[in-house]
């Protein structure tokens, strides 16, 4: 047998030996585990490659507990999981235990929830692990040396890597990053737990954090059910600005985390609570801290469609609603108050909207077939981000992925060949929402009609932002 011949066989025996999947997830975030999870309920074969310990990713590995919105939106994968959680805190009435949302947990509950649902799925998860290589379509090598190949791929990342790796064209329209945050969970002690002095520290940093409440309300923000307190906190806390796409992630943990430090320290030294420190049970990490920071933003990627502030505010005026596939209700939320240009960005916070649908192509990249997006690495503008990347619009988003991924494998089509209405059916066929219409629940008579009736533009709802409840209604209730 000559050389060519021999070189030849090998490597066929080496194809056949690489374990295929239907989909492959990188990245176990909170829109990448929605994704693995709905698709192996699609008797989709899934691997998640996730490289910290924990699945949920901003819920759960980052640390911020605090679900912000759709608290009257709870459907699909997203009702399931907050419906765990009430079953784990004897109700919803006790998720509401900080002022800064109505559902707070504890990360490692949380991190419990997700696993047992993509255990009790069929989903393979392989944590420590991350992609170190990615060749024709798709064939991945991870870090551990091992060789997989996956039908369908899912960028789960927290900011973008996989699909800019794999070629998927970038949005350009950034004005800056948003503000990012080294979240911590902390605890009271029954003794004193002194910190040294953290690296680069200045108390001037700090002094504002009591300027708009006093310094036990901006404990009990992120108050947790079980006793902990979830430290994120944008003014004058542990928010922090740096240009982290372009920056090695050693440098960008290392001051995120050392800004979180440094409040921490301003909590104990400078306003006296010297009993309370990073909690020692939840985060098994040798600092105690999360496993990475939260970052607001991500890369985006231009898909077959882009979701705009515009859309959101005036559905009507444009076709995306008939492809909807996700909701979300909360205003447009930028971070940039620790911006150098902050004043000129100012008018990005908190921006009124109603509430929205999410198309189902920002999910499809425009260039890559076989690729999907499942984080805040949709296609979605700059400003729309502050609303799109919520955590309970990222998980449907992710779901809605799984849904397409599941139904390309079992039809042998591309990702680009599925319709979004076949999508809409099997999201509907689980409880979601496609539309934020308040009049119906999932679980209540006429839900399905009504949601079909919606993205058909049989019935059209209208929208208006209440306070922090912004909400739809296709038969408005009297005031």
């Amino acid at each position: 047998m000559n050389q060519k011949l021999i070189s030849t066989v090998f490597l066929a025996l080496l194809a056949a030996c690489t374990p295929k999947y239907d989909l492959v997830v990188v990245g176990g975030g909170t829109g990448g585990t929605a994704a693995a999870i709905e698709a192996a309920r699609g008797s989709a074969k899934v691997l998640v490659v996730e490289e910290s310990p924990w699945l949920g990713g901003m819920l759960t590995s980052a640390g911020v507990s605090a679900i912000d919105g759709n608290y009257r939106l709870r459907g699909g994968l997203f009702g399931e999981f907050t419906d765990s959680l009430a079953a784990r805190y004897s109700g919803y009435e006790a998720l509401k235990s900080g002022w800064v949302s109505n559902i707070l947990f504890n990360p490692a509950v949380g991190a419990d929830i997700f696993s047992n649902m993509a255990r009790e799925a069929g989903v393979e998860v392989r944590f420590g692990t991350t992609v170190t290589g990615i060749s024709g379509h798709w064939a991945l090598t991870l870090s551990d040396g091992s060789k997989v190949k996956a039908r369908v791929l899912a960028d789960g990342t927290e900011l973008g890597e996989i699909a800019l790796e794999a070629g998927a064209e970038e949005l350009q329209d950034r004005v800056s990053l948003q503000d990012m945050t080294y979240a911590a969970t902390v605890k009271w002690y029954d003794h004193d737990v002194p910190m040294d002095e953290p690296e680069d520290y200045n108390p001037d940093l700090y002094r504002s954090c009591t300027d708009t409440w006093p310094a036990d309300m901006t404990l009990s923000y992120g108050a947790l059910p079980d006793g902990h307190i979830m430290l994120n906190w944008p003014q004058g806390g542990n928010d922090i600005y740096l240009d982290y796409l372009d920056m090695p992630r050693e440098d960008v943990y290392r001051k995120a985390k050392n800004r979180t430090l440094g409040y921490i320290y301003y909590l104990q030294t400078e306003l006296g609570y010297r009993n309370l420190g990073i909690a020692d049970d939840v985060f098994p990490s040798t600092d105690g801290l999360p496993f990475y920071p939260y970052y607001r933003e991500s890369r985006r990627f231009a898909g077959r469609d882009t979701m705009t502030l515009d859309a959101a505010k005036r559905p009507y005026d444009f076709d995306l609603y008939t492809r909807a596939i996700a909701v979300g209700d909360y205003p447009v939320d930028h971070h940039h108050n620790q911006n150098p240009r902050r004043e000129e960005l100012s008018h990005l916070w908190y921006g009124k909207i109603p509430s929205f649908s999410v198309p189902m192509d920002v999910l499809v990249p425009v260039n890559v077939e076989d690729l999907l997006l499942t984080e805040k690495n949709i296609s979605v503008s700059w400003e729309m981000n502050g609303a799109t990347r919520l955590q309970p619009v990222v998980m449907g988003l992710g779901q809605a992925a799984g849904a397409l991924a599941a139904i390309a494998v079992k039809s042998g089509r591309h990702t680009s060949e599925v319709s979004a209405r076949e999508v809409q059916e099997v999201l509907l066929d689980h409880g979601c929402y496609l539309l934020p219409f308040l009049d119906l629940k999932p679980s209540e008579p006429g839900f399905r009609e009504l949601q079909e009736k919606g993205v058909r533009g049989e019935v059209k709802g209208t929208g208006r932002s209440v306070g922090w409840a912004n909400e739809t209604w296709v038969n408005t209730p009297a005031e």
